[in-house]
């Protein structure tokens, strides 16, 4: 885990997760992985996903790791970083949603 969030995770959080009416949890740890943000009464789980995830390695672990949170019975919303940059307010419409 994580102690410090990046830049765009800590926009996410402090300039709209935190406001929502459900519970949003951090670091949510699920078996072997842990999903930046989880929202439980959504069972929807929000990843932000930096440069290093478009590699082959990364997009195949991410594969597997989306397959076993599903396989849970969760929906899993992936944002790049750049769009949390570029378009914040069309991430969090995306996410209201979703909820």
């Amino acid at each position: 885990m994580r102690h410090e969030m990046t830049r765009q995770e800590r926009h996410l959080w402090f300039d709209f997760l935190a406001q929502l009416p459900v519970t949003v949890r951090r670091q949510r740890v699920f078996g072997a992985y842990i999903a930046d943000f989880y929202i439980a009464a959504a069972k929807l789980v929000i990843e932000l996903d930096g440069s290093q995830h478009y590699e082959a390695e990364e997009q195949a672990y991410d594969a597997k790791r989306d397959a076993y949170l599903k396989g849970l019975g969760l929906t899993v919303l992936r944002y790049p970083n750049s769009a949390v940059d570029s378009n914040f307010s069309g991430v969090c419409e995306d996410i209201l949603q979703h909820l």
